[in-house]
């Protein structure tokens, strides 16, 4: 199984790098380009028109090979299930953006309501065909919270903390892929060493492979950008493997990065409405860091780090939790 894991993370990475250079060009002459929120950072106003929906071709560079050597279990299928819902749900935003000209898609009531229906089905799938309780794993400690009713709760929580937390991240060149590269690395460890779970390493590995293959064109200075249909997609895989590993908890760990970007927004918006203070010079952070004049690679290195010892401890946690 070894074989195959690796066989389908490089299938990913060099479909999305020898796909890139054409999905680019085709996107640059359908004018696909970004539009730049104006109360962004100037500097990034020099971005406007860099083709987007760059997730499309994550995408595809997953499901090829996952779809050809898959052995397609149920947990698995749900994984890819729900990206694929959450990538819809992003594209859908983006087509908007474009055809709007504007950098406001998808209303956030209407991505809610589709993200708990998704949230609703992996629930469905997670109890009648994966028959994962319906708990919460501590993993820290050898406990577990039963949670009945409340687990769908959950899953809606994980999948839409995940999904915003990537989208969220995706401010600058490489940050998010490189961040949910490492992150999906972890769960390829995790799902590795636990037995049944082979499927969902074939996944992660894909996942890696894939966002690794893009970052070849979305390293500074980018050529194209995820758009909300690859960091919405990303933040579903995400959410979903943690639901299948039972880590929903312990995510908070592994993807730290993404807990601190929306943390960072989440803490802006409460001191500026209850104190009208900011905290940050802006938030997500890495833009706080932009306007404390750091460079943009050096955030983004410095971001990469904190995100492979998130992700390192919450591995380390993962696998002390399952050692007899």
């Amino acid at each position: 199984m070894l074989g195959e894991i690796v066989i389908g993370g490089s299938a990913s990475l060099l479909i999305c790098m020898f796909l890139g250079p054409r999905f680019i060009e085709y996107l640059r002459l359908k004018e696909f380009g970004q539009h730049i929120r104006e109360e962004g950072p100037a500097g990034h106003h020099g971005k406007a028109g860099t083709p987007t929906m760059g997730g499309l071709a994550v995408v595809l560079a997953v499901c090829v090979p996952f779809l050809i050597l898959s052995e397609y279990r149920a947990a698995s299928i749900a994984v890819l299930g729900t990206g694929l819902a959450m990538a819809a749900l992003g594209f859908a935003d983006d087509v908007i953006k474009l055809r709007r000209r504007r950098s406001l898609g998808v209303s956030g009531r209407t991505k809610l309501v589709v993200q708990a229906g998704t949230a609703l089905a992996l629930w469905v799938l997670v109890t009648q065909y994966v028959e994962l309780e319906d708990t919460l794993d501590l993993r820290v400690v050898d406990a577990q919270v039963e949670l009945g009713v409340a687990y769908p709760v959950l899953i809606f929580l994980v999948l839409a903390g995940a999904t915003n937390g990537v989208n969220l991240t995706d401010g600058l060149d490489g940050l998010a892929a490189g961040c949910a590269a490492i992150v999906f690395l972890a769960f390829t460890a995790m799902t590795f060493i636990t037995q049944g779970q082979e499927d969902l390493a074939l996944l992660s590995a894909c996942l890696v492979g894939a966002c690794v293959g893009f970052l070849w064109f979305n390293s500074f200075p980018a050529s194209v950008f995820m758009g909300d249909t690859g960091a919405l997609a990303l933040g579903g895989f995400i959410a979903a493997l943690a639901v299948m590993t039972k880590t929903e908890l312990l995510l908070i760990v592994i993807g730290g990065i993404f807990v601190i970007e929306a943390l960072s927004v989440a803490i802006q918006v409460f001191s500026f409405q209850r104190f009208r203070k900011r905290v940050f010079l802006m938030a997500p952070i890495h833009h706080h860091f932009e306007l404390m004049a750091w460079s943009e690679t050096k955030i983004i290195l410095r971001f990469w780090i904190v995100a492979a010892i998130c992700a390192a401890i919450g591995f380390t946690l993962y696998q002390a939790s399952i050692t007899p």
